[in-house]
């Protein structure tokens, strides 16, 4: 099992309307395809910050959904124009975390 802490950077003004474009929009389609989505978060000190983590049972299965997703039709023409104009995907973290025995979370 893997997970992907996945930390944005919002344009100044945008974390709002890009919170509504994920929660409508981008976890909905991502969940159809067959993605988990543990959790979706704003930061609460920066008005900026947007943070969401997935969860994958193996990399094959994390490679094949990237593909699902990303490759789709929809994505390319409903999902990805509007990107540019709500993050900075220049800052976007992505970490790739595996977890411990002893996590809550597997």
């Amino acid at each position: 099992m893997l997970f992907e802490l996945r930390q944005y950077r919002t344009r100044p003004g945008q974390r709002d309307a890009w919170v509504r474009f994920a929660d409508n929009e981008i976890i909905p389609f991502q969940t159809a395809q067959g993605m988990r989505i543990v959790g979706s978060w704003v930061g609460e000190g920066d008005s900026d910050e947007f943070i969401w983590i997935r969860r994958f049972e193996s990399e094959a299965e994390r490679e094949r959904l990237y593909k699902a997703v990303y490759e789709s039709d929809h994505w390319k023409t409903n999902v990805a124009p509007r990107i540019p104009e709500l993050l900075d995907r220049e800052q976007i973290r992505v970490t790739r975390m595996n977890p411990t025995p002893g996590s809550a979370i597997q």
